[in-house]
């Protein structure tokens, strides 16, 4: 069972903004192969994180609002976000293992 979240311009509040837990949002397009690329990354990091961190993807091409919010200009953009704000940023895709790293640097507490 995928422990992702699909969110769009609707419920982007309630799901993101608003979580008590710190959220990655993957920024994608059907269109767009790095962004499929690491889909089933995302997919296995949801699982590996789920407690501690939500996953969540929201499509660009459906979803026009909160990307130009954010200033997402390519994808695949990742972003951590906070108690209700964006902290981090990663554009494009990567290995599972620097994609660990960057949760890990805005989400573990010590």
């Amino acid at each position: 069972m995928s422990k992702v979240v699909h969110v769009d311009d609707s419920n982007f509040k309630s799901e993101v903004l608003d979580s008590a837990e710190p959220v990655l949002v993957d920024f994608w397009a059907e269109w767009c192969g790095p962004c499929r690329m690491i889909a089933p990354v995302v997919e296995e990091l949801a699982n590996e994180y789920a407690g501690r961190v939500k996953v969540a993807k929201l499509n660009t091409e459906s979803s026009y609002q909160i990307p130009a919010q954010y200033g997402v200009r390519g994808i695949p953009t990742l972003m951590i976000f906070k108690d209700g704000k964006a902290v981090g940023q990663m554009v494009g895709a990567a290995p599972k293992q620097t994609l660990s790293g960057f949760i890990n640097k805005f989400t573990v507490t010590n």
